[in-house]
């Protein structure tokens, strides 16, 4: 793993030859050694698709590929880091919510209507986060940030989990998202989180909610 947590706000990564992290741009805190960053005009290994993928969300995130050999210290706006690592699974991640991620894994995009319907569409609409989700599949790490901390909470065929769509901040694992509503239609005009909506997610792997419905 690439990434080590300094402390709640900031992360050291590893950048050796031959390989690539993947960063927000405006992240990177200090240095050592030999090390470039360069624009990714191409929005990381996703290519075009990803790119185009987040411009129509509304998602425009920037990145720099940093390479050579060397530390770097990231972190960004004060945020809170969380650093998650996958073995060969998929992370599903507001692309807002990305700090850093290995070079090695595959980047691409989800339309969220395609889980949830027009549920689905909905929820970005009124909860002001994008109708894409950018996906992170294979084995390395991905630092995402949150406001006020972070908690990952399981979740199983039995027990579903229930998140305001604010508080969201990523999942992974064999997990359907669908987002129902607490109050009728009538009732949910002007509302954008808590008591109206509710992101539910069922299957099996975990969900990564954050403290604050702040957006970032």
């Amino acid at each position: 793993m690439p990434f080590r947590e300094i402390n709640s706000k900031m992360i050291e990564a590893t950048v050796r030859p031959g390989t690539k992290i993947f960063s927000q741009r405006g992240a990177m805190l200090a240095y050592q050694g030999e090390v470039s960053f360069t624009p990714n005009l191409q929005g990381g290994q996703g290519g075009l698709a990803s790119m185009i993928g987040r411009r129509v969300a509304g998602e425009a995130t920037p990145l720099m590929t940093v390479g050579g050999s060397g530390t770097v210290l990231f972190g960004h706006g004060g945020h809170h880091i969380q650093v998650i690592g996958l073995s060969g699974d998929t992370l599903f991640v507001e692309a807002d919510r990305l700090l850093a991620f290995d070079g090695t894994l595959q980047q691409g995009t989800m339309f969220l209507g395609s889980q949830g319907g027009v549920m689905g569409m909905v929820r970005g609409q009124v909860s002001g986060q994008g109708l894409f989700t950018t996906t992170l599949k294979g084995h390395g790490a991905v630092a995402v940030m949150a406001h006020g901390g972070v908690i990952e909470v399981p979740i199983t065929p039995q027990r579903p989990v229930h998140v305001d769509p604010q508080a969201y901040v990523a999942h992974h694992g064999d997990v359907r998202n669908r987002l129902s509503t607490a109050l009728g239609w009538r009732d949910m005009v002007g509302r954008g989180s808590g008591e109206a909506f509710q992101l539910e997610l069922s299957g099996t792997g975990a969900v990564y909610v954050q403290a604050s419905e702040e957006k970032l």
